[in-house]
């Protein structure tokens, strides 16, 4: 890895099923931050976890009227290798153990790893 290459983690906390229209916009600018070569995770923390269990995303719209669902903006940027990470306290607390997850999920960490990237100088935050 190129050690000069920027690096954005992103939080997605009131970004959740239940507020669509604050869910397109992490995605976008997720994508558009690795269009720029820029190492991003998104970190999915409190209901937001819920994105990630298929069929809840794909379920979304932004806005009325518009055909494209908050899946197929976390899939294009998941195409640009946006690795998607999870609270292990939220996906406990609001996953249950025999649902499934959409194939993009990358992993589950502490809430202490977004909290380390933030206190690392390499690394940009944003919070959704």
């Amino acid at each position: 890895m190129n050690a000069h290459r920027k690096k954005l983690a992103i939080l997605l906390w009131s970004a959740t099923p239940e507020r669509p229209q604050l869910c397109a916009t992490p995605f976008v600018h997720a994508a558009a931050a690795a269009a720029f070569d820029c190492e991003v995770e998104i970190h999915f923390a409190g209901p937001a976890v819920r994105l990630l269990v298929p069929g809840v995303a794909d379920a979304l719209r932004p806005w009325p009227d518009v055909d494209t669902s908050i899946y197929q903006m976390m899939r294009q940027a998941a195409n640009l290798d946006v690795s998607f990470r999870a609270c292990a306290m939220a996906m406990s607390a609001l996953v249950g153990k025999d649902e499934a997850l959409i194939p993009e999920y990358t992993g589950t960490v502490a809430a202490s790893a977004f909290v380390a990237r933030t206190l690392d100088p390499e690394w940009a935050t944003l919070v959704f």
